[in-house]
């Protein structure tokens, strides 16, 4: 395969968002498996339900999403569209199903905190999916894939953030609920400028086009939610 098909087909922007999901994922998974044995009471049975949906959700966005970013899968515009179509309720759903795990808080009182800053991003993200629904039921294609971009870039955060905690580890050793809370921030932050950056180049590089796109985002951030 020749420089310009790699280019043109972008596996590698998929396969560094499909590693960066991997392990938000895996730990989705096994959290799953350790559901069963959290019942206790209503507001146990409303968290079990929200962290459920959002593990779902957000393997889906994170993994299905990554696609999104091929210009050889984007050229082909009833891929894009029909998987677009299925990314942004999917999105919805895995943004707002993390605010009752903080509403519903019941863990340790130095985790709060943490749970604060999942919500302030998760409430950041559902904002830009809604910014890039009605752009792109306004046929503003550019404005669409900058706030998908955006927005998924909140969404691979897990995986900058697993990064983050394991490199200050290494020099800091075992992290505690404090200092997670500030690299669970910084790994959002990271991919928030990169995202932002990122939009910025392309619509400097790049003549404003109409109709260029018609689903989800457009450009990955590198960094990755």
């Amino acid at each position: 395969m020749s420089a310009g098909e790699r280019l043109r087909t972008g596996w590698l922007s998929i396969t560094g968002l499909l590693l960066l999901s991997a392990l938000p994922v895996v730990g989705g998974v096994l959290r799953l498996g350790e559901l069963s044995t959290d019942r206790d009471g209503a507001r146990a049975a409303v968290i079990t339900v929200a962290v459920v949906a959002h593990i779902v959700a957000m393997t889906v966005f994170c993994l299905l999403g990554a696609f999104q970013f091929s210009p050889a899968l984007r050229a082909r515009r009833g891929w894009h569209r029909t998987a677009g179509r299925a990314l942004i309720p999917v999105g919805f759903l895995a943004a707002v199903s993390s605010v009752p795990l903080g509403v519903f808080f019941a863990g340790p009182p130095d985790e709060f905190p943490l749970a604060v800053v999942r919500v302030v991003f998760a409430v950041a993200m559902t904002l830009f999916l809604v910014r890039g629904a009605f752009a792109i039921m306004g046929r503003d294609f550019v404005a669409h894939g900058e706030w998908m971009t955006r927005a998924y870039a909140i969404a691979v955060s897990g995986g900058t953030q697993a990064l983050v905690v394991a490199l200050w580890s290494i020099p800091a050793g075992e992290v505690d609920a404090s200092a997670e809370t500030w690299l669970v921030a910084v790994g959002f932050v990271i991919n928030s400028v990169a995202a932002e950056l990122l939009v910025r180049r392309r619509a400097g590089a790049t003549p404003p086009q109409r109709g260029g796109l018609s689903s989800v985002s457009t450009t990955p951030a590198r960094s990755g939610t």
